[in-house]
């Protein structure tokens, strides 16, 4: 059990969170291994995603009064929370985990404003990351450019090649 001060600094850690939160994915947790959660949570950490298994009753207070008010009808049970400032990235670390694990079922989330339900959460996970979306966005913008770059140097290699073209025709004129 927590005393009133541990339970003060809970909320106020959680609250941090969700202020700078684009999304919050709750996960029910029910039989877990100890190893497995201990491997969600390095996976979470890797991906930049909050990730904490917290009483229902703390994280309400936490998100009241921000975008995810909405959010507290969904808590019951024992839930995992994953908190991100990417939407995608607490969404897909939570589903992927969900897929290898019976145990570990995703129930739904919340976008700022919005409460998803578990299939909303699903489709959210499947799409890119923004790293990934920033990696495609940096390759479409670069492909023009480096078109450009290759016609720049393929002028003076036709210039090049149509001189020798020339010198080869007069050379041939003055041998007949």
């Amino acid at each position: 059990m927590l005393n009133l001060e541990q339970k003060q600094a809970v909320v106020a850690e959680v609250s941090a969170q969700v202020e700078k939160a684009q999304a919050i994915i709750l996960a029910e947790n029910r039989g877990v291994s100890v190893g497995d959660m201990t491997k969600l949570r390095a996976k979470a950490r890797e991906s930049g995603v909050y990730f904490k298994v917290v009483k229902n009753t703390l994280v309400r207070r936490a998100v009241a009064d921000t975008p995810f008010a909405a959010l507290s009808e969904k808590m019951s049970g024992p839930l995992a929370y994953g908190i991100s400032n990417d939407p995608v990235a607490a969404a897909k670390v939570l589903s992927d985990f969900a897929k290898g694990n019976d145990k570990f079922v995703v129930v739904g989330g919340a976008m700022p404003g919005q409460v998803m339900s578990m299939q909303e959460v699903v489709a959210l996970a499947s799409l890119p990351s923004r790293e990934e979306l920033i990696a495609k966005l940096m390759g479409t913008m670069q492909a023009p450019v480096a078109k450009f770059v290759r016609t720049l140097n393929e002028v003076p290699g036709k210039f090049v090649r149509t001189l020798a073209a020339v010198r080869d025709a007069k050379a041939d004129a003055q041998a007949a």
